[in-house]
């Protein structure tokens, strides 16, 4: 349990803030709300927020009542608070006790007896506009974008070809129209009108780029490990794809199979062995989980899959839905799109919901490969995959199997974080202050997750991940790196 010297000396964050007994129950509710919509958190109830002295509960426990009752009369729907109770002096001198409130991280939206909806952003609750709370309710699955009607979209801008070809692929035995009206209604009537659904556009539809423009693939080939502009632009490479979500998924694969690099040596059994920088199956899943995983109501840009000499970069419009995080996306599915990735578990390129990801990561391990790093840069989700082998690396390697290739950073805020850091184990405070980054979740996802994975961080209390002191620092492959790589 927490101490009442940790909670005194520790700032208010994403997960973490102090308040007075003396709160009003209607405000409370705010950050009660912020917390479930965004990664869950504690309160301390008797620690006033703004001095931080410490107050207690006991002898107001009529408010202390009307407090406890927050997360069912001033929540809706009720957020699920586990409560206890953390003895303490306070400061007049006189034993008491401080309200811990431990609230879970939720599947659903929350808002406060106004209807109003709060997301935690920093060590605030930021009330959130129209558009952040339909976002939010996409992201939480509570509403899906693929079944949004398409505004203009008629029977005629459907293939009744590419539907009788899924008809055939499930055996289902009806007309087209039938199938269309009585499956995950992709067609729909209101006021004697047809509707037609966003996932029938994007799955059968004959120009789906006529109504959502970017909801396409791109692929850009870099000469060399970083992307530059300007009159160094190194772009070899730029090819786009288009067409239904399936005709982009084949297309594209085909396509990154052309880019595939392949190196033949003699095994160790005096056989040739050929051996590829990067996986066939790897590369089907990150494809196909950009194109079925994405935020479609994000129509600002399109799937953009980047080459390096060293890596594929696949960004995908929309954050990580649902409760999956960085750091448990191997054995936490969630589908945004859910009719969409139905059709494509009938095509067979989903096996099974929620194995794809956890299956790459195994492959690459077995051979002592770098598994895939996923972090999120405003609203694109960003996963990197590294090349088995790279061409500087093949030519002095033994003839030998599953030999890992050199460590490098996974990522470029990986890479800042090196640069900051040293021998030395920092507080998670620290590493905020030395990449600058006021966000505990972004430093989270984006640089600390992703340097846990790829090897170039180590905690301190590595048997306890959630250790409320935890502190990291530089393992020994990661300094090697910084002492070469950086001045």
């Amino acid at each position: 349990m927490i101490t009442i010297e940790e909670i005194q000396a520790r700032k208010e964050c994403q997960t973490f803030d102090c308040k007075s007994i003396q709160i009003d129950p209607k405000a409370l509710a705010i950050p009660i709300v912020a917390m479930a919509n965004a990664d869950g958190g504690v309160l301390a109830i008797g620690v006033s927020d703004k001095t931080r002295r410490v107050e207690g509960i006991d002898g107001n426990e009529e408010r202390l009542n009307e407090l406890l009752r927050v997360p069912f009369d001033f929540c809706n729907p009720s957020v699920k608070v586990r409560c206890e109770y953390l003895p303490c002096t306070d400061y007049i001198g006189n034993e008491n006790r401080i309200l811990l409130m431990h609230i879970p991280a939720s599947g659903q939206l929350h808002t406060n007896q106004a209807d109003e909806c709060f997301m935690r952003v920093g060590d605030k609750s930021k009330k959130l506009s129209f558009d952040e709370r339909m976002q939010l309710l996409y992201d939480k699955g509570e509403r899906y974008y693929e079944d949004k009607d398409v505004y203009g979209a008629t029977i005629n801008d459907i293939d009744m070809n590419l539907v009788n070809d899924y008809m055939s692929v499930i055996g289902y035995g009806k007309s087209c129209m039938e199938f269309l009206r009585e499956n995950n209604d992709f067609v729909t009537e209101a006021d004697s009108q047809q509707k037609v659904s966003t996932a029938c556009i994007l799955l059968f539809g004959k120009n789906p780029q006529r109504f959502f423009p970017r909801a396409r693939t791109r692929f850009i080939r870099y000469e060399g490990k970083e992307e530059k502009v300007g009159r160094e632009m190194n772009v070899v490479k730029d090819v786009t794809f288009e067409g239904t979500i399936l005709q982009q998924v084949r297309s594209t694969i085909d396509y990154l199979e052309t880019q595939v690099s392949e190196h033949s040596f003699l095994g160790e059994h005096g056989q040739f062995v050929t051996r590829r920088n990067y996986s066939k199956y790897a590369i089907q899943e990150m494809v196909v989980n950009s194109c079925c995983h994405r935020a479609y109501n994000i129509k600002g840009t399109e799937i953009q899959i980047k080459m390096f000499d060293d890596r594929i970069v696949f960004e995908t419009p929309g954050d990580l839905p649902g409760l999956v995080r960085p750091d448990n996306i191997r054995h936490t599915h969630f589908s945004r799109n859910p009719k969409i990735a139905q059709y494509l578990k009938a095509y067979k390129y989903v096996k099974e919901f929620g194995e794809g990801i956890d299956r790459i990561c195994n492959e690459l391990e077995t051979k002592g490969c770098a598994i895939p790093s996923f972090h999120v840069d405003a609203f694109i989700l960003k996963a990197t995959l590294m090349a088995e082998w790279t061409s500087e690396y093949e030519f002095d390697r033994p003839s030998t199997v599953q030999v890992p290739p050199k460590y490098r950073p996974s990522t470029a805020q990986v890479e800042k974080l090196l640069s900051a850091m040293g021998s030395e184990y920092v507080s998670v405070q620290d590493i905020m202050s030395l990449c600058g980054i006021v966000r505990r979740k972004t430093i989270q996802d984006s640089y600390i997750t992703p340097a846990l994975v790829d090897g170039s961080i180590e905690r301190k209390y590595s048997d306890q991940p959630n250790h409320p002191k935890q502190m990291y620092r530089l393992t020994e492959q990661a300094k090697a790196w910084k002492l070469n790589n950086i001045d």
